[in-house]
């Protein structure tokens, strides 16, 4: 099978300007900062971003690169509130599209699926959709109870002091605006937020371990939506900890986490440290000195020192900016 290793400086040869981009990851977990950062030394600008946020929305926001942002969050974990990402909000510096965490997954999901949207409870009695207000929402056409396999089920006993329906008749639910999904109003339809899917141009993520041919395993303790991300774009690159032999990936953990598989995967990157300073367990928790230091430092300043050569001279100042700590 095809080899499908490449340097990031490959990845990002490949991207254009204009694009959509997801970013895999969590918050301050996990992110392919290697990738990002071969990003930043390109020219590569008016991006569309699909992420669930950290420092890699913060570094793109703060240089320029994102016309657009798709998240439900941008946050250092730690650190509530990505700051750099706020400044470039702040001064209306990108297009924002705010949506729920579980909106977002469904709308990878659909993407996955090739299907236009998925309906979602998620974002129902929310001021998502007065934000959004090109959202639609859908009703569901079957009626309450009804199953594929079944048919109608059987009419419960009618409580005290109301009479049961008659039989064969369906009655729709709807849930009440601003209520769980279990407060229901009778005769309501049941009402959902159609959530449009989010296909992507090309995805970047970030795992442990990945062979050549592109299959990738995690091996902390949660995946994210890193295999969301990959079957919802055109083209999708990993960057890892370590390429190890096919083999090898299913002697360090269960065959259950290898999470991203090789026909999603368009090439591999080799990135040791590569989340940096985000935390990529058990290989290394994150960073969280250098992280304060990024937060509250200006980006001018921040990038001068750090962002202006290669990967490799990136590593090496942050290996000197511990030691001048020391």
């Amino acid at each position: 099978m095809r080899d499908k290793t490449m340097t990031a400086d490959e990845v990002v040869s490949r991207l254009e300007s204009g694009m959509t981009l997801g970013i895999g990851g969590w918050g301050s977990r996990r992110k392919p900062m290697a990738l990002v950062r071969a990003l930043l030394r390109s020219r590569i600008t008016d991006l569309t971003v699909v992420s669930y946020g950290g420092p890699d929305v913060g570094m793109l926001a703060a240089a320029g690169r994102i016309r657009r942002l798709v998240a439900a969050f941008a946050t250092l974990d730690s650190i509530p509130l990505e700051p750099h990402y706020r400044a470039a909000r702040e001064g209306g510096a990108l297009e924002l599209v705010e949506i729920d965490e579980a909106m977002l997954m469904w709308g990878l999901r659909a993407a996955a699926n090739r299907l236009p949207f998925l309906p979602v409870r998620a974002g129902v009695g929310s001021d998502v959709l007065r934000v959004n207000p090109g959202l639609r929402t859908v009703t569901s056409p079957y009626g309450e109870g009804w199953t594929f396999c079944g048919g109608q089920p059987a009419e419960p006993a009618a409580e005290p002091g109301r009479a049961g329906r008659a039989a064969g008749e369906v009655i729709r639910t709807g849930t009440v605006a601003g209520a769980g999904a279990d407060a229901r109003e009778p005769g309501v339809p049941e009402e959902f937020v159609a959530m449009p899917a989010l296909r992507m141009d090309a995805v970047l993520v970030h795992v442990n371990r990945a062979d050549r041919r592109g299959n990738g395993r995690y091996l902390g303790p949660d995946p994210y939506f890193d295999d969301l991300f990959c079957e919802a774009a055109d083209a999708a690159y990993v960057s890892c900890e370590r390429i190890v032999d096919t083999a090898e990936l299913t002697k360090e953990a269960a065959p259950g986490t290898l999470l991203i598989k090789r026909h999603t995967v368009t090439g591999v990157v080799e990135a040791p440290n590569g989340a940096h300073f985000t935390s990529c367990a058990p290989d290394h928790e994150r960073d969280e000195s250098f992280q304060r230091h990024y937060a509250t430092t200006a980006w001018p300043e921040f990038a001068e020192r750090f962002l202006t050569g290669d990967e490799h001279a990136y590593q090496s100042a942050v290996r000197a900016w511990h030691r001048e700590r020391s």
